[in-house]
């Protein structure tokens, strides 16, 4: 065993936890404001067109398309500005933006202007605001920190988080729906987005100016960066298999929606349980990843969150039999599927923090962020394409089994299933000629 291994626990034990860090918790209630707005959207967003304006499946997957694709466009220009700017501001500007937009649909359903190329419009800006907030955070969260060895408490706490955000979020989100309709559901979204503006504003520690960078082009700080992604080999794989895993997600997801709501008819007060019932997986991944990550090799949790995050999706096509059983299955499918999911992005986002240079943290999370999400966004296209040719449950098998496959794949393949323990700056990968 190592020095580095041994003395890690003596320093966790001297240490005392973030829950002591008022800078933390702050921030933290900011961003789990900002996630129960986004898990709101996520159901309310596609049921205002599916209910409200009684959009086809090519149509919710071009919507799902314009919600990721600003990480494509907009990703590696925001990382540059993130690096050369405080990250604090950008998140505040960034959630004014989503908080205007938002609350927006809810205005123009009261006025009868509400129509679908209004919704994709309103729809794209939300994603670009989506882009600088996550950017901005992950780059922000090692700046609060400032001590590497919290990294992995401070990713587990935001991770279960945005866990009880996915638990909590759709289920509000259908019983909104339900009870009120999907565009007024949005009026909720706008107000989590605003009480996470306020605790942003509360932080008082002041965040370092990032360094002046003198007659230097934006092309040139965009080429460093996707260099750095591109030489570092687990940084590289992280992007290639994200991406590969949020197009199977994001063909997965609006499809299983039209499907539940259309085929299985679906209440969407239940639909908003499944999803919220499901989504507890990811607090239980979440609590655990900490303790998990003491006792197996980060390899091998990483292999076993991936096939926990997507195998069990091929229950959502085969479901079959009464509807409690079919929504029972449903729910347990997205129970692990979450949390396999919470586990794997806590390990990614914390090999990635810890391998990166600070310099570079906002350029890396751009580069990153824009393959993931760009992969992502021809996902749903291409599944709503696909449905509406063949229809949303042959759509779904497409993509469950096309999932099964990938994940196969990215845990043979892939280097991060083959590490042992956290990777350090000082011992990053180079460039290889593989």
């Amino acid at each position: 065993m190592t020095t580095h291994e041994t003395a890690a626990p003596e320093r966790a034990a001297a240490r005392p936890s973030l829950w002591r860090n008022r800078e933390f918790l702050t921030f933290w209630s900011g961003e789990t404001l900002s996630l129960f707005g986004t898990q709101i959207t996520v159901l309310a967003l596609p049921l205002t067109a599916v209910i409200t304006l009684d959009a086809q499946p090519d149509e919710v997957g071009l919507l799902r398309f314009l919600q990721m694709v600003p990480y494509l466009f907009f990703g590696p220009i925001f990382g540059v500005w993130v690096d050369r700017h405080r990250r604090r501001t950008a998140m505040i500007g960034a959630n004014t933006l989503r908080l205007a937009l938002i609350g927006l649909i809810p205005l123009l359903s009261w006025l009868d202007q509400l129509d679908m190329p209004r919704l994709m419009l309103i729809t794209f800006g939300v994603g670009v605001g989506a882009v600088l907030f996550d950017i901005s955070w992950m780059s922000y969260v090692p700046t609060l920190i400032r001590d590497p060895d919290y990294l992995v408490e401070a990713n587990s706490k935001l991770a279960t988080t945005s866990a009880t955000a996915d638990a909590a979020g759709p289920g509000l989100a259908g019983s909104l729906v339900n009870l009120l309709s999907a565009p007024i559901a949005m009026a909720a979204n706008a107000g989590t987005y605003l009480g996470s503006v306020v605790s942003l504003l509360l932080i008082r520690t002041r965040e370092p100016q990032p360094p002046a960078v003198a007659e230097r082009r934006i092309r040139t700080d965009l080429v460093e960066g996707l260099k750095f992604v591109a030489g570092n080999r687990l940084v590289r794989w992280i992007a290639a298999v994200g991406g590969l895993a949020n197009f199977f997600l994001s063909a997965t997801q609006p499809m299983f929606i039209l499907y539940a709501v259309r085929d299985r008819h679906v209440p969407t007060s239940v639909l908003g349980l499944i999803f919220s019932v499901g989504a507890c997986g990811g607090i239980v991944g979440g609590i655990l990843c900490r303790r998990l990550t003491q006792r197996l090799s980060l390899g091998r949790l990483y292999a076993c969150a991936l096939a926990a995050a997507f195998i069990p999706m091929l229950l959502l096509p085969a479901a079959a039999g009464a509807d409690v059983l079919v929504e029972v299955l449903f729910t347990i499918a997205w129970f692990l599927g979450a949390l396999g999911l919470t586990t794997v992005n806590i390990l990614i986002i914390s090999v990635r923090q810890n391998v990166t240079p600070p310099a570079f943290l906002g350029r890396m999370n751009a580069a990153v962020r824009a393959v993931m999400f760009g992969l992502g966004a021809l996902g749903g296209l291409l599944a709503g394409l696909l449905a509406q040719q063949t229809g949303a449950h042959q759509t779904l098998w497409v993509s469950t089994v096309g999932s099964a496959v990938f994940v196969l794949c990215g845990v043979l393949l892939s280097p991060l299933s083959r590490l042992r323990e956290m990777p350090g700056a000082e011992v990053e990968p180079v460039a290889d000629r593989a």
